[in-house]
């Protein structure tokens, strides 16, 4: 067999070709003594769905959007929001009127509560689990397992119950809380538990009845929020990989059922150290597929994140450049 005759190949000109990346999409050097703005605005931003430049600033923008058309920005913020010290940040966000909801799962709670208890969290597991001990500080599960009790009792949410409960005490670090400070501000905070995964349900004053209520309660709640994420709403899985993706599905799935029609142009974006199965598919890929327009941003969140947030305060503080 000959070779190929490279000699009849018909070729095109550069100019009348479409490009994907251009010069004036390159980065830009930012002048000594330039503001944040001027940082945002220097970066990359070429039109490809692998550029994370360019869908972070899409997020931010859609953020925004969702703030200014009235429609809700809800926040799914795993444990380690809080084990990163990245929770003033949301606090702060919260007083921008761009956090609807924020959702979180039993570690979430059990991180928040001890921050606004002593200051301090996550305990050292090692050498712990075969002494029988890791997991049973005392405070922790009367505080919380408490707060599913009178949760039931006056038939309010996990959340709201565990933030008013900090608020009452006036625990010491409450204005690190991020249950205290939803609460404060009348934002919703709900407690989506699996119960056998956090460290009160080995305590002998859990109450599984109690608690699943008021999980099943909040799950309703955010049920409710996701009835109006349609038309332009943010929905953000930061840092959760199982338990706040699948709630997501769920409750787009029930949110859809009770209105009867489905909910359309909304915007999910994951940001987390990995790209996880559950998040990629339950809130980018699916949420894309039904409706959404969804996003994945890989990196070290204690970076990410008060980059996020930096960049939401300068647009909606309207900083200059």
């Amino acid at each position: 067999m000959k070779p190929a005759d490279f000699s009849k190949i018909k070729r095109n000109s550069i100019h009348q070709r479409e490009n994907l990346v251009k010069v004036s999409d390159f980065v830009k050097v930012p002048a000594a003594g330039s503001g944040f703005l001027e940082f945002l605005n220097s970066l990359p931003i070429i039109e490809h769905r692998t550029n994370a430049a360019s869908n972070l600033a899409t997020i931010v923008d859609r953020v925004v959007k969702a703030r200014n058309i009235d429609r809700p920005v809800t926040w799914a913020l795993g444990p380690h929001i809080v084990k990163y010290g990245l929770s003033p940040l949301i606090i702060a966000l919260m007083d921008l009127g761009i956090v609807q909801h924020i959702l979180t799962n039993g570690a979430g709670a059990i991180h928040d509560t001890e921050i606004a208890l002593i200051g301090e969290t996550s305990e050292e597991m090692g050498g712990h689990i075969s002494r029988g001990d890791f997991g049973m500080a005392r405070e922790t599960g009367e505080f919380i397992n408490s707060a599913a009790m009178s949760a039931v009792q006056q038939q309010t949410g996990f959340g709201d119950a565990i933030g008013r409960r900090i608020l009452d005490a006036q625990l010491p670090y409450a204005e690190f809380s991020l249950f205290a400070q939803a609460v404060k501000r009348n934002i919703p905070i709900t407690v989506h538990v699996a119960i056998g995964t956090d460290i009160i349900h080995m305590h002998p004053d859990m109450n599984g009845q109690a608690t699943g209520e008021a999980t099943f309660f909040d799950f309703r709640r955010f049920v409710a929020t996701m009835q109006t994420l349609g038309g332009g709403g943010v929905h953000l899985n930061i840092g959760s990989t199982v338990i706040l993706p699948e709630i997501f599905v769920k409750a787009m799935t029930a949110a859809n059922n009770l209105n009867g029609t489905p909910c359309l142009d909304y915007t999910t974006a994951n940001f987390d150290h990995l790209s996880e199965y559950r998040p990629l598919m339950n809130v980018v890929r699916r949420g894309s597929m039904d409706g959404g327009d969804g996003y994945e941003i890989i990196g070290r969140m204690e970076i990410m994140i008060p980059l996020l947030c930096r960049i939401l305060m300068a647009r909606l503080r309207g900083e200059s450049s």
